[in-house]
């Protein structure tokens, strides 16, 4: 199961609205890249594939293919706002490292 707090749904759902895609959800991905061999992706997503599973968390669809889940079980996606600005970030406790901008990782 994947998470999302309640800060992140409340940003994706004021997005989705943005977009005009209420309805659509979020998928949450990972893909090989970034300097720790991992690196997380998200992007709008209005239906998903056959082998995608399906979660929802604080009222926010998320969709993750079968090679994804497997690296982000227990994960939570949040929003954290900082002096330089905000952005959507994956806590992830299968992660054993993480560089320095926290956008990829290594299990």
């Amino acid at each position: 199961m994947v998470n999302v707090s309640e800060t992140a749904a409340s940003k994706i759902n004021e997005l989705l609205s943005e977009e005009n895609k209420a309805g659509s959800g979020l998928r949450v991905f990972v893909q090989g890249g970034g300097c720790s061999g991992f690196q997380y992706g998200l992007m709008i997503e209005e239906a998903g594939g056959d082998a995608d599973q399906v979660f929802e968390s604080n009222g926010v669809k998320l969709y993750i293919d079968p090679v994804s889940i497997s690296y982000l079980k227990g994960a939570e996606v949040d929003f954290v706002e900082t002096v330089t600005g905000g952005g959507f970030t994956i806590k992830n406790p299968n992660a054993t490292s993480t560089c320095g901008c926290g956008s990829s990782f290594n299990v």
